[in-house]
């Protein structure tokens, strides 16, 4: 009887292989069939799943970003059972920056995935912005439940607040790709951010739902 092959098992193999060779040698220098060697594989066997370098690094992101929303839902469950609306965001933003191997790939991946598309009309054409658009509507929405309950003053808005603390976070993330600061340097400065954002309201434990 012939052996069951596991399609979805062995896409995941393919895009985990091109996510060493890019966090290893950088995305720019990433080829089908470096990624093919790198898994195990025919060049043929990675063209038949995905049959454009594109569509692989597009499906590599997606990977990363399910990956991410993993440790994010760990970091939730190791907060207290009714957090406040700051310590909330400060674990949802905490995903944010490049603080260990699994991390750093994902933001070293995407921020070359970005630079190259750019420039490469094929890249640009796949939609790569559809997961920091859903996380900026996650974090609008506790932002406005953290309004109304009373944790963020009421003149803040939900979604400048939210794309100012994404946009400071990607920022803090690079800098601390390049050397330019440490995590924990960086963790810090988004803690003094938030410090500042939510000292107009009591800091009442508020229960939040997980972004989903």
């Amino acid at each position: 009887m012939p052996k069951r092959v596991d399609h979805t098992q062995r896409r995941a193999h393919i895009t985990d292989a091109l996510v060493r060779v890019a966090a290893r040698e950088g995305l720019h220098a990433v080829t089908m069939r470096g990624v093919a060697a790198e898994a195990g594989m025919s060049l043929n066997l990675v063209q038949y799943y995905f049959a454009t370098k594109a569509r692989l690094l597009h499906a590599a992101l997606e990977r990363l970003e399910q990956q991410s929303h993993q440790r994010w839902e760990a970091r939730l469950d190791a907060l207290p059972s009714a957090p406040s609306a700051q310590e909330f965001i400060e674990a949802f933003l905490a995903e944010a920056l490049p603080t260990d191997a699994e991390s750093r790939a994902f933001h070293l991946v995407w921020i070359s995935y970005a630079v190259l598309a750019m420039t490469d009309p094929e890249l640009a054409a796949q939609p790569f912005v559809e997961g920091p658009d859903r996380l900026e509507r996650q974090l609008t929405d506790v932002l406005r439940r953290a309004r109304r309950d009373g944790a963020l003053g009421p003149r803040r808005d939900a979604a400048t607040e939210a794309a100012r603390l994404l946009s400071l976070s990607h920022g803090l993330g690079t800098s601390v790709l390049v050397g330019q600061r440490t995590a924990d340097a960086a963790r810090d400065v988004l803690r003094a951010h938030l410090d500042q954002l939510f000292e107009e309201a009591p800091r009442d434990g508020v229960q939040q739902d997980a972004p989903g």
